[in-house]
C-alpha cells in the first residue's frame, strides 16, 4: 500500500521491497544513518536543521559535516558548500524538505541542482519528507525520488504529519533508485540486516495502513492546509510588528518559520537561549532557541497551533520584546526609532 501510494508521484514504479517499515520516521533515521556508518566516513547535514540526524551520527561513530541554507534564497542548499565541505570519504548528504525548521518548500529546478550535485560527487541523498504535502505557497511538493534516475535516494517518511496521527508511530525508508544501484552494492541489505532483530512498527497500524493512504479524502488534506496556510500568514504577519526579530520569508510548508533575533534592540539579553528561557519564565511562552537547530540568535516558531492560542502567543512574544527594548540611547531616541531612521 505504501509502494502504490508514493509511486503516484514518481515517474517510476516502486515495489514493496523498496519499502522498509518503521517505527516512526526516527527509526528509519537511525537505520539509515547506521547502515552508511564505517570507518572514516563521513555525511553531510544541513544548517540550520533536525539535530537528531547529529545525535545518530555520534551514536554509530559516523563523522557528520555542516552545510549551509541560505535564507536570503528560501533556505535552498548552498551547493557550493556542499562541494566544498565533500571528499572522497563522503557517502551522503541529507535534505528536509518541506522544511523543518524554515518552513521552506524546494523547487524542482533546486531539487534537479541537488541530484546532479550529488551525481557529480558520487553520493547518496537522504531525503526527509516527513512533511511531504504540507504545503501552502506557490510551490507544490516535489518528492526527491522523482531524480531517482540521477542519483539514488533513501526516501523517510510518516503518517505522523501529513495524516496527524504522531503517536501511532508508523513511518518508512524508500530505496527510491530505479537502476538498482542500492541492490548492487549491497545498501539495500544492510538496511534488512539492521531492521531485522529491530523493533517493529505496530502491527494494528500496519493493518489500517492500506485504508489509511487510500481513502482519506481530499477534503481532510485540504482542510488541514487551509488552517496552516491562514496560520503562517497570520504568524508573519504578526512577527513583521516586533522589531527585534526579522522573518526572511512567510512559511510555505511544514508548521514552522525561522526568525532572526536583533540583540541590539534588547536589554539584558545577551543571546537566543537567555532570550526564551526569560520568555518561558516571564510569559509561560515556549519558542525554540535557534542554537538547538544550528543558528545562534534566530528563534524557531511553531504555528501549528489553535488560532486563539496562536494569537495569545504572538501577543506575548510582542509584549515581551517591547517590555526588553532598550528605552533611550545618549541622543534621547529608542533603539527601534534609532533602526527606523537607519532603514529609511
Amino acid at each position: 500500500a505504501i509502494a502504490e501510494h508514493l509511486s503516484n508521484d514518481l515517474p517510476y514504479q516502486l515495489s514493496p521491497e523498496d519499502i522498509y517499515v518503521t517505527a516512526g520516521c526516527k527509526q528509519a533515521m537511525e537505520v539509515t544513518v547506521k547502515v552508511l556508518a564505517r570507518p572514516e566516513a563521513n555525511i553531510l547535514l544541513p544548517r540550520p536543521g533536525y539535530r537528531t540526524y547529529e545525535t545518530f551520527a555520534n551514536l554509530h561513530h559516523l563523522e557528520f559535516r555542516l552545510f549551509d541554507l541560505l535564507p536570503e534564497r528560501g533556505w535552498e542548499v548552498d551547493l557550493d558548500a556542499v562541494e566544498a565541505i565533500a571528499d572522497e570519504n563522503t557517502i551522503a548528504m541529507v535534505i528536509i524538505n518541506p522544511g523543518n525548521p524554515c518552513g521552506s518548500v524546494y523547487s524542482y529546478e533546486h531539487l534537479s541542482k541537488i541530484a546532479d550535485t550529488a551525481r557529480k560527487l558520487g553520493i547518496l541523498v537522504i531525503a526527509d519528507e516527513v512533511y511531504g504535502h504540507v504545503t501552502f505557497g506557490s510551490k507544490p511538493f516535489v518528492p526527491m525520488g522523482v531524480f531517482g534516475s540521477t542519483v539514488p535516494v533513501i526516501t523517510l517518511g510518516s503518517i505522523s504529519k501529513r495524516w496527524m496521527v504522531p503517536g501511532w508511530r508508523l513511518g518508512w525508508l524508500v530505496t527510491s533508485d530505479p537502476t538498482g544501484l542500492l541492490q548492487k552494492c549491497g545498501i539495500a541489505d544492510s538496511i534488512e540486516n539492521v531492521l531485522n532483530p529491530a523493533p517493529f512498527s505496530p502491527t494494528f497500524i500496519q493493518a489500517a495502513v492500506p485504508e489509511i493512504l487510500e481513502k482519506t479524502t481530499e477534503e481532510f488534506f485540504s482542510k488541514t492546509i487551509n488552517i496552516l496556510g491562514a496560520a503562517s500568514a497570520f504568524c508573519y504577519d504578526k512577527l513583521k510588528e516586533i522589531p527585534c526579530i526579522t522573518c526572511p520569508q512567510r512559511a510555505e510548508g511544514a508548521m514552522f518559520v525561522l526568525v532572526k533575533l536583533n540583540l541590539s534592540l534588547l536589554e539584558d539579553i545577551e543571546d537566543d537561549m537567555e532570550f526564551c528561557l526569560k520568555l518561558a519564565k516571564e510569559e509561560s511562552l515556549v519558542i525554540l532557541p535557534g542554537v538547538t537547530v544550528g543558528l545562534k540568535n534566530w528563534l524557531r516558531v511553531t504555528f501549528a497551533v489553535e488560532y486563539s492560542s496562536l494569537e495569545d502567543g504572538l501577543g506575548r512574544l510582542k509584549s515581551f520584546c517591547q517590555r526588553h527594548a532598550k528605552k533611550y540611547s545618549l541622543t534621547g531616541s529608542t533603539a527601534a526609532d534609532q533602526q527606523i531612521h537607519v532603514e529609511h
